[in-house]
């Protein structure tokens, strides 16, 4: 039985759309977060490895650094080892970027927190933050714990 039936899910979902529709407005569209994303996280990664990451065209990769460099939220240096090959950083820009986006998101949670009573607030974001830790635990040990639930679930 899903006691939450997946609203985590589904609000997480409503606060991305608002996030990319006010990210449009700055001419950024859903592939390119997604790119900029995956190189904060590996800067200094080539565009053959963003595609892997994103499992992506290489032709589509080459062509939203291209853009994404237009617009100056990523910037290309020469591989120390290889002339031929070129390194991606992520700019300020593309950092002010995930700034915009988690302050979207921020006030739109506090937007739908609004309307609970200040003592359910709490509660609610005490319980997400209980969520949260014991998610991110398992998340860094590979899901072990869970696996081995669902195995046991699977087998009965």
């Amino acid at each position: 039985m899903d006691i939450t039936e997946r609203k985590i899910t589904k609000i997480a979902r409503e606060a991305e759309k608002l996030v990319l529709c006010t990210l449009r407005e700055q001419g950024v569209g859903t592939a390119e977060i997604d790119l900029i994303h995956a190189l904060r996280h590996h800067p200094g990664c080539t565009q053959a490895a963003l595609a892997e990451l994103l499992h992506a065209d290489k032709a589509a990769i080459a062509r939203r650094t291209k853009n994404l460099e237009a617009k100056g939220y990523l910037v290309r240096e020469d591989a120390p080892n290889d002339r031929r090959s070129q390194l991606l950083y992520p700019t300020g820009k593309a950092e002010n970027l995930k700034s915009s986006k988690a302050e979207i998101e921020a006030a739109f949670y506090e937007y739908l927190t609004a309307a609970l009573p200040a003592d359910e607030a709490a509660a609610f974001a005490a319980t997400l933050d209980k969520l949260y830790h014991r998610s991110k635990t398992e998340s860094r040990a590979g899901f072990p714990h869970f696996q081995r639930e669902c195995k046991t679930d699977d087998e009965a």
